[in-house]
């Protein structure tokens, strides 16, 4: 965990009726906390760590898009054998 910041002055906020918070635009600007991004909250012993969410991707992810065209079997294997 980074605690860089752990001396940094606190910035006390209040929790609306419905349990929101809003973090300030100089902390959502400097952590890039920007409209949907996602953030974990995680408990630790003397409160709440708030963080960006580090979603690993998932393999499919990671492959989607390789084929630069739709393509059927039957036409993938003509081409491979040169017909």
């Amino acid at each position: 965990m980074n605690l860089k910041y752990r001396n940094a002055e606190a910035i006390n906020m209040k929790i609306s009726e419905r349990g929101q918070i809003t973090v300030p635009k100089v902390l959502r600007n400097q952590f890039g906390l920007h409209k949907n991004v996602e953030v974990e909250l995680i408990p630790i012993k003397n409160g709440i760590l708030i963080q960006k969410h580090s979603r690993a991707r998932h393999p499919i992810d990671l492959v989607m898009g390789i084929l630069n065209r739709p393509s059927d079997t039957d036409s993938y294997i003509e081409e491979v054998r040169g017909r």
